[in-house]
């Protein structure tokens, strides 16, 4: 019997020579096209983590990743709009039950866009919190239901302490699409489909129950639930999978179809080096993959047990997701280089996937400064 997921990954492929297809439209959009979105929503991207009693696939993590590893060997910024889709329902369970409700009302097909870093300012108010602000890097905002941002919140224009005395107190908000302001700032080098402008708010009135603080509420039962946040690196390490593992296909198609470089001895094919090279390639590829696996396994079997809050199993994950942003990265460049010069046009896939990979590996939650805490445990449990 085909399961769920079997029949997601099918669809997904058949998308794929749609998309390489269109990848001139999406760069000049600087977004997905609306109807490759509800292309997504159909087969179920915005629903997979979504929990079934409300309408949800509640698919496990290690299944979900499957499916960002395989948008994303298509196109990075395909992968990184269904990662953000997908990963939003496991954050929006941290706002009050009654809200939540409200959102997935209609259906389970919900799309979420938003910013986590700290860009406004929330004042208290008899009527709830005024909110103002602007927000960089919200992916998918133009074709979203629903929009985050983080404020800091205040009183009197002094910032509030958070329960653990820490100031200022910072906390997370939802609000329809319709209520904020889209500025067009997506001028950028990599992941140029994904429509991650600014947004900003003035003035904005926010009641109560649209706000949460991150990390902390958690109402809804389950293991996709519980305990989010080391969820969330492995899945930006499985959209740069997919990048890299499209980008050594793409350099194999090239070698196949009998490319020979200017004044190379023979074709690529034929070259004892080229072959080298690729073997080196693809094995670091298999390692990023099984490492991957190995992990996601390790997570969700915590996960199911109850247990996955244990502080050596967040850096552990975000240790693994790290450490694939360089290795994905590695491999784009190699790709790129192998190639040669023929990959420095625009209609060259591998030009793409290098700075699509560049760009991912930017994102706080795969940075290098993240190791620090690796060792830090390290020289904990010495």
């Amino acid at each position: 019997m085909t399961s769920i997921v079997e029949l997601m990954l099918s669809d997904i492929k058949g998308m794929a020579s749609t998309i390489v297809a269109r990848l001139p439209e999406i760069d000049a959009l600087r977004s997905m096209p609306r109807d490759v979105i509800e292309t997504l929503r159909s087969i179920g991207i915005f629903r997979s983590l979504v929990p079934r009693r409300y309408g949800g696939l509640e698919l496990d993590v290690p299944a979900a990743l499957e499916i960002v590893t395989a948008l994303g060997r298509i196109d990075g910024s395909l992968g990184w709009i269904s990662m953000i889709g997908a990963t939003a329902a496991l954050v929006a369970p941290e706002l009050p039950q009654s809200t939540y409700e409200r959102i997935y009302a209609n259906g389970p097909d919900v799309i979420f866009a938003g910013s986590f870093a700290p860009g406004g300012t929330a004042d208290r108010t008899d009527r709830g919190w005024c909110v103002n602000g602007r927000w960089p890097f919200a992916s998918g905002c133009a074709h979203a239901d629903w929009i985050l941002g983080l404020s800091t919140m205040r009183e009197g224009s002094t910032p509030l302490s958070a329960p653990s005395g820490e100031v200022p107190l910072m906390r997370a908000f939802l609000l329809p699409a319709d209520q904020w302001h889209i500025e067009d700032s997506w001028h950028v080098m990599g992941l140029v489909g994904t429509g991650s402008h600014h947004i900003s708010l003035r003035n904005a009135l926010v009641t109560e129950d649209h706000f949460f603080a991150p990390a902390e509420q958690r109402w809804l039962e389950g293991p996709l639930y519980s305990v989010v946040p080391p969820f969330i690196p492995l899945f930006h390490a499985a959209n740069m999978l997919g990048i890299a593992e499209g980008a050594l296909a793409d350099l194999i198609a090239l070698a196949a179809s009998g490319h020979r470089q200017y004044r190379a001895a023979t074709s690529m094919r034929d070259s004892e080096w080229f072959q080298a090279e690729l073997g080196r390639i693809d094995a670091d590829l298999r390692a990023a993959r099984a490492l991957l696996r190995d992990q996601a396994a390790s997570h969700w079997r915590h996960a199911v047990d109850g247990t996955l809050s244990e502080k050596d199993l967040h850096v552990h994950g975000t240790q693994v997701a790290t450490w694939m942003a360089a290795t994905c990265v590695r491999v784009a460049d190699a790709c790129f280089s192998l190639a040669g010069s023929g990959a420095l046009y625009r209609d060259s896939p591998l030009q793409r996937r290098m700075r699509d990979l560049h760009g991912a590996a930017q994102h706080a939650a795969v940075q290098q400064r993240n190791f620090i805490s690796g060792g830090g445990l390290l020289l904990q449990q010495a």
